[in-house]
């Protein structure tokens, strides 16, 4: 481990010089274990993560239902999804919800076709289809997994799907639950690559996305009251709660018998833990109402995996609305530069490589790229007003200002996602694997070493 440690160690860029827009840091991977709403199963089948075999998992998972949805207490085995009886307890299932173009008893079941996308100890992912006098119709379901809550809450994923989806158009309209799942809607579409992402022209569609979905409610999303509502009293940013929360698993896992001490010494979670609170008090500092990053509602997992172009957007008014954003179990209020920030991370991965643990530094924006990003984002930002009618002097002000908030949340994002990598080392290391599919352990040093590098780089 240590070798290997030691291999995927970066060379550590000297600081650069001041300016409203600097190079950005050499960055490292990460890649989500948790499965991906993709739309294209060859996508999936050859993904490199744990999604792309199957683990079907039976046993007791919380019932997760939704005000305002519809739900059937049907309880579906991932595992029998073959057998006439499953498709036979989908179609009750279906009619319950009333599922458009599927509430009819008409459906025979040997002619509805179920095809496998992923399976993990998260989720099982299938899609459905039936032929009709136009054309196959399609929905998306999941069969929920004996997954670990440490890092993902099913209520809150599911409450913010379907606000998201029902009030602000964003991501995939929820139809209904069952016991142990969820009906979603199917998107015809393609998943980006990590070439899309820097294409200029899907490069704006990505920055006027991330602008809408900040413009949601905060308030609305995590319910809160007159009385509750705001920072610290209604909601924490994700970034700090995140680290929060996940420090004690992710302590539990490097206690762990089998985990050698090299790897404890290299991740030094007791140092980190200091070097968190000083980054902390160091950013209430800089940050305040005045020239402070704003909160908003963020994804804050805008890798490309994430992102869907539809195959056929003719009805597409806008036509960065032919993007369609998925996945929100991370989503949470956030600074919108850390959002940003880890957004421009994961212009420099490839989880498709030999090595999808590792970033390209290389990669990450220039100058004119992220310029190219926050013009669109700016653009599309209804608090920042008509960002276009601005004076060159005050557009160029707003841009500098929204690099240099992005230059000061990056090692957030890095800390946050090397503690998630040591959460999600555990089955791994549980199992003393030696050559797993996906190195979180290995993934989680990188990118304590990035918010290390990133921290000092600050001056903290």
């Amino acid at each position: 481990m240590s070798n290997q440690s030691t291999m995927l160690t970066p060379t550590i860029p000297s600081a650069p010089t001041p300016s409203p827009f600097s190079t950005g840091p050499s960055q490292l991977a990460r890649t989500a274990s948790t499965t991906s709403v993709k739309d294209l199963a060859q996508h999936l089948a050859s993904a490199s993560s744990s999604t792309s075999s199957l683990h079907f998992l039976e046993g007791d998972v919380e019932v997760v239902r939704e005000k305002g949805l519809r739900h059937a207490k049907v309880k579906l085995e991932a595992r029998q999804y073959k057998t006439e009886n499953f498709i036979l307890q989908l179609l009750a299932c279906l009619r319950t919800l009333r599922v458009p173009f599927w509430s009819t008893a008409e459906i025979a079941p040997g002619n509805v076709k179920i095809h496998k996308v992923s399976g993990s100890l998260t989720n099982a992912v299938f899609f459905v289809s039936h032929p009709s006098s136009r054309k196959p119709y399609t929905i998306l379901l999941r069969i929920y997994g004996l997954s670990s809550g440490s890092l993902i809450s099913r209520p809150r994923e599911l409450h913010i799907l379907h606000i998201l989806s029902s009030r602000y158009r964003i991501g995939p309209r929820v139809y209904g639950t069952f016991e142990n799942g969820r009906i979603e809607e199917y998107f015809e579409s393609t998943t980006l690559t990590p070439s899309d992402i820097r294409d200029p022209t899907i490069s704006r569609w990505i920055g006027a996305r991330m602008a809408e979905l900040h413009s949601v409610d905060i308030e609305a999303v995590e319910r809160t009251s007159p009385l509750t509502r705001g920072e610290g009293n209604g909601w924490e940013i994700g970034a700090k709660k995140n680290v929060k929360s996940w420090l004690p698993p992710a302590e539990e896992v490097l206690s762990l018998p089998s985990v050698a001490n090299t790897v404890r010494s290299e991740l030094d979670l007791q140092t980190f833990k200091g070097e968190w609170k000083k980054y902390m008090d160091w950013l209430s500092t800089v940050e305040d109402v005045h020239n402070g990053s704003r909160r908003v509602f963020a994804h804050n997992d805008a890798q490309y995996g994430n992102l869907l172009r539809l195959q056929h957007p003719k009805d597409v008014v806008d036509e960065h609305r032919q993007l369609v954003v998925v996945d929100f179990e991370y989503a949470s209020p956030n600074p919108a530069a850390f959002d940003i920030a880890n957004h421009f991370h994961e212009w420099t991965a490839n989880y498709h490589s030999s090595t999808p643990h590792l970033l390209d530094p290389s990669r990450y924006p220039t100058i004119e790229e992220r310029r190219n990003f926050y013009t669109a984002y700016l653009g599309h930002t209804a608090v920042e007003g008509e960002y276009a009618d601005l004076e060159e002097a005050d557009r160029e002000l707003q841009l500098a200002n929204l690099d240099e908030q992005v230059r000061i949340w990056s090692p957030a994002s890095h800390a946050m996602w090397a503690i998630w990598g040591i959460v999600q080392a555990r089955e791994d290391v549980e199992g003393n694997v030696k050559e797993p599919e996906f190195d979180y352990i290995s993934y989680a040093i990188c990118r304590m070493i990035g918010f290390r590098r990133e921290i000092r780089a600050l001056g903290i």
